[in-house]
């Protein structure tokens, strides 16, 4: 499992709840030259979307024109994430939905999808996954507010997800009140039936997205989410430096800090005094 382990930077998706994905040509560049450095296995650069009802910066629609104009290391692996609901209502239908927001990933720069959806959307969702599979996406369906659901549900949802398997199943502690013992039986819920690869998104309301994350690995996740600083939506996430300074005990491999280190002091500790995101009494 520690071999299998994949940590997926989702900042500049996440953290766009706070600026309104507005962030600058300066901070994307500088922030992808130090996912590289410190050797980030997948970076989330942010949603791909057509809704246009008022003003977002360009990580929200993350158009491969704008992918084109970035400074992408070689060794990252892109992609972003799409509301599944959009897809899903478009006039057109979500097949043509698709080929209207993607091309083939042969032509693209994102090299893998990833679809948030609620439970009552996931198969269509599981379907719209098939499609992007066949397009040559590397493809996850993110399972939202999972802890409010009943346990036939996730059994439901977990069956679903053998007959049209994505390539990873996250589930997303979208309150972030969830702690590793429920998380143990989450998993051992959705291991009923599916057998491919698991994926945490874990928030912060109670301070324990760092923890939960850790502790998932015991249970068998294989793929962690995180933000620099834990920037996102809410309370924000597990936050990447001190999921990296852990996976370096866990995995054994070293790399230098340093430069994630110079990117937050830099960038991040201004914004975060700016839009003051973390967990705090509220979100407690």
């Amino acid at each position: 499992i520690m071999k299998n382990i994949k940590i997926l930077d989702c900042t500049l998706r996440d953290g766009g709840y706070y600026n309104n994905w507005d962030f600058s040509r300066e901070v994307v560049n500088d922030y992808l030259t130090t996912m590289s450095k410190v050797s980030m296995d997948y970076v989330e650069l942010g949603f791909r979307s057509f809704q246009t009802r008022d003003f977002k910066g360009p990580t929200w629609y993350t158009t491969d024109n704008y992918l084109d104009s970035l400074a992408i290391p070689k060794n990252l692996t892109v992609g972003v994430m799409v509301n599944a609901s959009e897809l899903i209502s478009h006039p057109s239908g979500f097949s043509k939905a698709i080929k209207l927001m993607f091309k083939h990933s042969k032509k693209s720069k994102v090299k893998f999808v990833r679809l948030a959806c609620h439970f009552n959307e996931f198969n269509q969702t599981a379907k719209i996954s098939r499609i992007l599979k066949g397009m040559g996406y590397f493809t996850t369906i993110n399972l939202m507010q999972i802890s409010e659901q009943a346990e036939e549900k996730i059994l439901s949802v977990a069956k679903t997800s053998q007959k049209f398997p994505p390539d990873v199943l996250y589930f997303a502690d979208s309150l972030g009140g969830m702690d590793p013992s429920q998380i143990s039986t989450l998993v051992k819920t959705l291991r009923k039936h599916w057998k491919g690869a698991l994926g945490i998104h874990a928030h912060n309301n109670l301070g324990k997205a760092i923890a939960n994350s850790l502790a998932s690995i015991n249970f068998g996740v294989t793929w962690l989410d995180s933000t620099v600083t834990g920037m996102g939506r809410g309370s924000g996430n597990a936050q990447t430096e001190y999921l990296l300074i852990e996976m370096q005990n866990i995995k054994k491999n070293k790399f230098n800090i340093l430069p994630l280190l110079k990117l937050i002091k830099k960038y991040f500790t201004p914004m975060q005094q700016k839009y003051k995101w973390g967990t705090n009494s509220y979100y407690y």
